[in-house]
């Protein structure tokens, strides 16, 4: 099927600001929507490779970038409902597609005579007189070119692409298994009292869980994508704290049909033959090569200086909650699915705070509109409104029409809250639609999250941690509405990977900014604002807990890196999963039984099956700038419009159209400063 005049996928959409028509829009609609598309753009890229005319910046680069603009507009179509609407259906068309976008990639990035007009236009980039943007779309394409091996001859071209069309699917597959196997070890509970210590609401959550999986009068609680829990805080009984973790800890690694450990090995074998190809002796240092950290030895410096003090701290956490155990007469040593449940019992009796009850003071849509939404109004004058007309790509999905202060459409906002069996695990944003001035375009940004959703009539509560998460997504979100380029190229939140997560870190200071927490904490029942005195506690027990936090960071931040520093030779011999683990968390100081990675290999999505190989240490990295950005707002009043224009005029509107970081000392004034961080997490000792 394709006519365009069946498809809704090959012509402009009827909807207001292009928002995709996905009511009519059907699975079989998206391979014939992908092949028109992928012919589309052959003949575009056919068209400027095989030009006669002398390659100008013009007729090259800028012919480019107006390029490929049907397969962008399906592809992300796609792609959003395939992370959260993942169907058997749609899983199908993603497992045909991966190798298909694989090859068509790889046939214009490794276009010779594409290269060598790219080339050309950059061999006199000095004498076109070129500034700005356009200047940097000349170096950025160029490198990226030629860091994807456009310059390789012929026969090396051959053998990369058959390897990034075998890691295509490969990585499709572990995503896949993932899914499945994460849907299939949602533990099931018998009794209610097993699930002493949660609430109504997450009562009524797995109760829903179970009915939806036909186990009416059971309770099924359903995995998030890291490796702890968040009910692991709450439940008394011990057995089920095990049980949880334990479903956890399990996935991938069944022996199962759902088994990722041959998945990821032949994966990382198959990108440590790549990076050789393309003339790296690993990995990470292709990947890190074309980031601000420069190499993976400048990784390994800032892990490693970051995970001496971290463990140690997590020591002394550990030996605290074990007094605790020991002083209730309790007869065990504390195991990793205890370690929630005792941080919470030492917090309330050393700070007298119990964060597992300040959920009714965290309702989800006064955290959403009086808190999230009232934040940015108040830092960048934007403005909110929903839009149920617009339909989304489910029924669950929200629509927020997005205002600049002067009233002009500034772009849209999609929320996706809940938890589902067709949504990948985590937390994320994405665009489907970026702004760009070339192309007359405006952004329209997705959030995911994986809050369970409790039974028709009962309100969303959220745990302080998914209150940080909704903050955090929402901080690419602004990204992605306020970048503000000329060329797709830089669109949204295009920048480098090591670079991407400081703009959410930096959203997240604004959870306890008074007015803003004033604003959303209210109880769900009376309305009062969180107490005071409990904000002093969260406040002053802020450092409790951040050698555990830091610590299990880093384990997965080392375990990417361990992976991705093979070499082929590493590679060649079959590897023991849990073995390289257990090496690799011993080398750097992290083997700490009660203390798990924050995602052990085998569900490590991000690095498996998302965008963040040899590169999960970019959050940390982040965070340097982003603590240095926090002492900036305190030390200049905060939450006033003047600081979020200039955040925002300086950082989030550059998208990727400047050098990160020279973007960050014109914000700054000068390069950011670590101590901050150090700081931030109890790392000064």
């Amino acid at each position: 099927m394709t006519d365009a005049a069946a498809n809704p996928l090959l012509s402009p959409s009827p909807l207001p600001f292009d928002l995709p028509d996905y009511p009519r829009t059907r699975p079989e609609h998206y391979l014939p929507a992908f092949e028109q598309a992928f012919a589309a753009h052959r003949a575009e890229i056919e068209a400027i490779a095989a030009s006669t005319e002398e390659p100008t910046f013009e007729n090259t680069l800028v012919a480019l970038e107006r390029s490929g603009e049907l397969l962008g507009r399906v592809a992300r179509t796609f792609y959003t409902v395939s992370s959260a609407d993942a169907t058997a259906e749609i899983q199908e068309i993603d497992e045909q597609l991966a190798p298909l976008m694989a090859a068509h990639h790889d046939a214009v990035t490794l276009d010779a005579r594409l290269y060598a007009r790219v080339a050309a236009v950059h061999a006199q980039l000095n004498d076109l007189g070129l500034t700005g943007e356009d200047r940097y779309l000349v170096e950025r394409t160029h490198r990226e070119m030629t860091n994807a091996g456009a310059g390789l001859d012929e026969v090396d071209k051959t053998v990369l692409t058959e390897l990034n069309q075998q890691l295509s699917v490969l990585t499709t597959t572990f995503e896949k298994n993932l899914l499945a196997d994460t849907n299939e070890l949602a533990v099931v509970f018998d009794d209610a009292a097993e699930l002493d210590g949660l609430t109504d609401g997450e009562l009524s959550a797995a109760a829903r869980n179970a009915a939806d999986r036909g186990l009416d009068g059971k309770f099924v609680v359903t995995l998030t994508l890291f490796t702890g829990h968040p009910y692991l805080s709450s439940l008394t009984s011990r057995a089920s704290r095990e049980k949880l973790m334990t479903a956890s800890r399990s996935r991938g690694r069944r022996g199962n049909e759902n088994d990722n450990r041959a998945v990821l090995t032949e994966i990382v074998r198959l990108r440590a033959e790549r990076a050789r190809v393309l003339g790296y002796d690993s990995h990470a240092a292709y990947v890190t090569a074309d980031e601000t950290a420069g190499s993976p030895e400048a990784v390994h410096a800032l892990l490693r200086r970051l995970a001496v003090p971290a463990a140690e701290n997590a020591r002394q956490e550990q030996a605290a909650l074990q007094e605790i155990i020991d002083r209730d007469g309790g007869g065990f040593d504390l195991a990793a699915h205890d370690w929630a449940f005792y941080t919470e019992r030492v917090r309330a009796a050393r700070y007298d705070l119990d964060r597992t009850a300040l959920r009714p003071w965290f309702e989800a849509e006064r955290v959403l509109v009086d808190g999230v939404f009232r934040a940015a109004t108040d830092l960048y004058g934007i403005t909110f409104t929903e839009r149920p007309d617009l339909p989304a790509y489910h029924p669950e999905a929200r629509v927020f029409e997005v205002r600049n202060e002067d009233g002009s459409h500034l772009g849209l906002y999609i929320l996706d809250l809940y938890t589902r069996d067709s949504k990948r695990g985590g937390a994320w944003m994405n665009s489907i639609l970026s702004q760009s001035a070339l192309r007359g375009t405006a952004p329209i940004v997705v959030n995911n999250l994986n809050v369970p959703q409790p039974a028709p009539g009962s309100p969303t509560l959220l745990t302080l941690d998914e209150v940080t998460t909704l903050f955090h997504e929402f901080g690419h979100a602004l990204h992605g509405l306020f970048a503000t380029v000329t060329y797709p190229h830089f669109a949204g939140t295009a920048v480098f990977r090591d670079f991407v997560e400081f703009p959410s870190q930096v959203n997240e200071m604004w959870i306890f900014w008074p007015e803003i927490l004033a604003s959303y904490a209210r109880h769900i029942d009376t309305d009062e604002p969180l107490p005071a005195e409990v904000v002093a506690k969260l406040r002053e027990s802020e450092a409790f807990n951040q050698g555990f936090a830091t610590s299990e960071y880093l384990a997965a931040s080392w375990i990417d890196q361990a992976w991705h520093s093979l070499d082929v030779e590493d590679t060649a011999s079959e590897i023991d999963v849990d073995s390289f683990e257990a090496t690799a968390l011993a080398d750097i100081g992290l083997d700490n039984p009660a203390v798990p990675t924050r995602y052990s290999s085998t569900y490590f999505a991000h690095v498996f099956s998302g965008g963040y190989s040899a590169g999960y240490y970019s959050y940390i990295w982040s965070e340097v700038l982003d603590a240095d950005t926090v002492e900036w707002f305190r030390e200049n009043g905060g939450l006033t419009r003047a600081n979020g224009d200039r955040f925002r005029d300086r950082l989030l509107g550059v998208g990727g159209a400047k050098d990160p970081l020279e973007a960050y000392r014109d914000f700054r004034g000068r390069d950011a400063r670590i101590e901050p961080l150090l700081e931030r997490r109890g790392l000064t000792g």
